[in-house]
């Protein structure tokens, strides 16, 4: 393709239809700016039952993929990671994190665990943007490969950066969703635990806690979390709150 050519196409592609429409997909409608909602006509998707979610994890124990499909709050997306290799890594190191803010055992340091999975989900975003980039500069004419270049490599890191937070929101999410089973537990209501997989040892944390200490710990886990997204320091972030539930959780 020639320069001329390439020029006429990308033009092509950045005209916009008279008529387009924007169609923004979240399960967190609070994250999204006012100015952006306010033009937004909403459209609500419950989400879907587990057993449903359950069904569709081919190849996956039976109780594994039910505690996968439960810990996905209804995203079927979220239940297929959970049930991968990935997955399967990440509630290990969610578990292994809560777990130890429960024993007192933090001296291990958990949350390096955390910083490792997410690290390497950052790194395989980057690796993947950058074949793409390599692949779209072939339509790019000469003269402007240097722009096209920098503003790939700005996307690049914004890409890892994303992908890392998201990893490390989901390892939160599970440890967070880890406490809120073993409250179940402590509250006399196992059946509606999460992790259905991992019920004895539920069982075992659940043993002698404060349920109000319980729900305290979540909602610490959850204030972490949102603090994620505004580029704080992760390990200062993860470290500082493994010490808070050690503090408030271990017996």
């Amino acid at each position: 393709m020639n320069d001329q050519a390439a020029n006429r196409m990308l033009k092509t592609l950045e005209e916009p239809p008279a008529f387009a429409h924007l169609v923004l997909l979240t399960d967190r409608r609070e994250d999204v700016l006012a100015t952006i909602s306010s033009r937004c006509q909403q459209v609500r998707f419950d989400p879907l039952p587990w057993a449903r979610i359950a069904q569709g994890l081919d190849g996956v124990e039976e109780e594994r993929a039910q505690a996968c499909a439960r810990l996905a709050l209804g995203d079927a997306g979220r239940a297929a990671r959970l049930a991968g290799e990935e997955g399967t890594a990440l509630r290990r190191r969610a578990e292994e994190f809560v777990r130890a803010t429960l024993a007192g055992t933090t001296e291990g340091r958990p949350w390096l665990g955390l910083l490792e999975l997410a690290k390497a989900a950052g790194t395989a975003a980057g690796e993947h943007a950058q074949e793409r980039l390599a692949g779209e500069l072939e339509m790019v004419p000469s003269r402007e490969r240097k722009k096209y270049e920098r503003e790939g490599l700005d996307a690049r890191r914004r890409g890892e950066r994303r992908a890392r937070t998201r990893t490390l929101d989901l390892s939160l999410s599970l440890a967070e969703l880890w406490l809120r089973d073993a409250l179940c537990v402590r509250e006399g209501a196992s059946e509606l635990i999460y992790a259905v997989d991992r019920r004895a040892e539920l069982e075992q944390d659940a043993d002698g806690r404060d349920p109000a200490m319980l729900r305290e710990g979540m909602e610490l886990i959850g204030a972490t979390r949102l603090g994620l997204r505004l580029n704080v320091a992760e390990e200062l972030a993860l470290e500082a709150l493994a010490y808070r539930l050690e503090a408030l959780l271990s017996v």
